[in-house]
């Protein structure tokens, strides 16, 4: 399959310019394609990674990946549907520009890959070189159409998220001159700015000069929520924001009606080897082979195959509850969502450190879910009335992990 086949066979294809003259151009030589992404966090999260999925592609496919970090267009913010942006200051701005940038490196590396920053042109522009050489150029009437501008017209859109447009197809422009990119690829909210840069190209060099854009259909699960989020929480890119052993579980979830779908979009793997987990889905929906091997792939293309291998043993250590080994740092991410309570570190009798944390509403109960070997503490069950807990015993004295029954935890967090 082709370039755009393989879009097609995905399901990642929403519309594209002109698809044979794209072909056409790429068999006749590498050619670019861009992607662009504001810096409006320090961090990109995953419905960022859906246009980059498809910029990866076109790289696989022989073509040169160029990625824009928006310093100057993150400085006016794209119009959304429904309000005007808030205005970032340069100090913030910067340093979201140097994490985004980062991670943009780790994600497609040195290799025919070029990342840039439109600041380094439109930063340059002055009023009048703006008004004069592009102004000209667009039409108020056609902007006023434009889906993004139209939703704002009833509640208002301020001249600077307005011009956002012209500033994306002199991006495009100018990436076209330095970089030889001839496709754009975006969400299928960005059609409109797309076709916009094509215009720009075109009466600037000229209706023959080649220029294409590709658009992504809104990615939503099978309950047709917007994807990306877990229980309303974004999914980042960086490690720091969302963990590795998060980012690989928030995969490991997907229901059997997503997974295969995501295995086309979000993987690397051939048809064939999809087609079979596909099967797997359909005869042994119990085993989740596609699920894991979706957390496996995805994992790894983000965060490296050691990131994978530490996920992989973290669930194997939470499953059969072997948890004494693991660090305090593991702890934390692994339970850091379960019901919590502040303890001091001070030793205490388990029957008055459970009631005090919580875990049971009474002594009596303590006692007996204690006595019955209900209530494990550290991965070690404790079936003595008269044990003492030390909460500095282990996990560098910050935590004591509590389970009662076979799967209920409490997280004990020891303040000094």
């Amino acid at each position: 399959m082709n370039f755009i086949e393989d879009l097609k066979w995905r399901g990642a294809l929403n519309q594209v310019t002109d698809e044979d003259g794209l072909l056409a151009a790429m068999a006749e030589g590498k050619v670019g394609a861009y992607v662009g992404t504001d810096p409006t966090a320090d961090s990109l999260h995953l419905g960022h990674l859906i246009p980059f999925m498809v910029l990866k592609r076109f790289q696989n496919a022989g073509g040169k990946a160029v990625i824009i970090v928006g310093g100057a267009t993150g400085a006016i913010g794209d119009p959304r549907p429904t309000t005007e942006r808030q205005l970032l200051s340069p100090e913030q701005l910067a340093e979201n520009e140097k994490g985004i940038t980062a991670q943009v490196t780790k994600l497609f590396g040195d290799a025919d890959t070029r990342i840039v920053n439109n600041n380094d042109w439109l930063g340059k522009l002055t009023l009048t070189d703006f008004l004069r050489d592009y102004g000209k150029l667009f039409s108020i009437n056609v902007m006023l159409k434009k889906d993004v501008v139209a939703s704002r017209l009833e509640t208002g859109i301020s001249f600077t998220e307005f011009t956002y447009q012209v500033l994306q197809g002199i991006d495009f422009h100018e990436l076209w001159r330095r970089e030889d990119v001839k496709l754009q690829i975006g969400g299928s909210d960005q059609w409109g700015n797309i076709t916009s840069g094509i215009d720009l190209i075109h009466s600037l060099e000229g209706n023959d000069a080649k220029a294409f854009g590709l658009t992504i259909p809104l990615m939503t699960d099978s309950t047709g929520k917007k994807f990306g989020k877990s229980e309303g929480n974004a999914i980042w890119l960086d490690p720091k924001k969302t963990s590795p052993y998060t980012f690989y579980q928030f995969w490991l979830n997907q229901s059997d009606a997503d997974v295969v779908k995501y295995l086309k979009y979000f993987t690397f793997l051939s048809v064939d080897e999809i087609e079979a987990l596909a099967k797997a889905v359909e005869t042994n929906p119990g085993d989740r082979l596609a699920q894991r091997r979706l957390a496996q792939e995805v994992t790894k293309f983000v965060h490296g195959q050691a990131a994978v291998d530490d996920a992989e043993k973290l669930s194997a250590a939470l499953f059969s509850g072997d948890v004494a080994t693991l660090s305090a740092a593991q702890i934390a991410d692994a339970f850091g969502g379960v019901p919590s309570f502040d303890t001091p570190n001070e030793i205490k009798n388990v029957v008055d450190f459970l009631v005090d944390g919580g875990v049971e509403p009474s002594k009596r109960q303590a006692r007996e879910d204690v006595t019955n070997g209900a209530i494990t503490i550290n991965g070690e069950k404790v079936t003595d009335v008269a044990a003492e807990i030390d909460p500095a015993a282990h996990y560098d004295g910050q935590f004591v992990l509590v389970r009662r029954g076979k799967k209920k935890y409490f997280l004990g967090k020891v303040k000094a």
